[in-house]
C-alpha cells in the first residue's frame, strides 16, 4: 500500500528553517518519484508543486518560488523523503503534502498535482513576519 506519511511542520519566524519528512514503504521507495506540493490555508488556492525528485535521486526539480531555498533528498536506507526549508518567509504558509507518482523513467515530467497517484495528509508549516 503506498500511503506517505508526512511529519516535521510547525510555527517559525521568517528566516528560520524546518525540514519536513515523509515516510513511505520500501515498495513505494522502489518504484516512485517522490514529490511535495502545498497548499495555502483556506484552498482557495491550488495545490501546488514545490518540490520532486526521481526514483534514482538522480534528478531533482523545484518550483521557481522555492528554488536556492528549498533542498529536496531521498533515503534509501530509511524510505524516508525530505525537503529541508531554509529562510522561510510568510508566503511559505501552507500545509505540505508528500505525494508518490509510478515512475516509467528517472525523470519527473508532470508537476500538475492532479497527475501524481497518492497522497499524505499534509502537515501545516506556518511563517510569521
Amino acid at each position: 500500500q503506498v500511503q506517505p506519511v508526512e511529519s516535521g511542520g510547525g510555527s517559525v519566524q521568517a528566516g528560520a528553517s524546518l525540514r519536513l519528512s515523509c515516510a513511505t514503504s520500501r515498495r513505494t521507495f522502489d518504484s516512485y518519484a517522490l514529490g511535495w506540493f502545498r497548499q495555502a490555508p483556506g484552498g482557495e488556492r491550488e495545490r501546488e508543486f514545490v518540490a520532486a525528485i526521481s526514483v534514482s535521486g538522480t534528478n531533482t526539480y523545484y518550483a521557481d518560488s522555492v528554488k536556492g531555498r528549498f533542498t529536496i533528498s531521498r533515503d534509501n536506507v530509511k524510505n524516508t523523503l525530505y525537503l529541508q526549508m531554509n529562510n522561510l518567509s510568510p508566503e511559505d504558509t501552507a500545509v505540505y503534502y508528500c505525494s508518490a507518482d509510478l515512475a516509467y523513467s528517472d525523470y519527473v515530467r508532470d508537476f500538475d498535482y492532479r497527475a501524481w497517484d497518492h497522497w499524505g495528509k499534509g502537515t501545516l508549516v506556518t511563517v510569521s513576519s
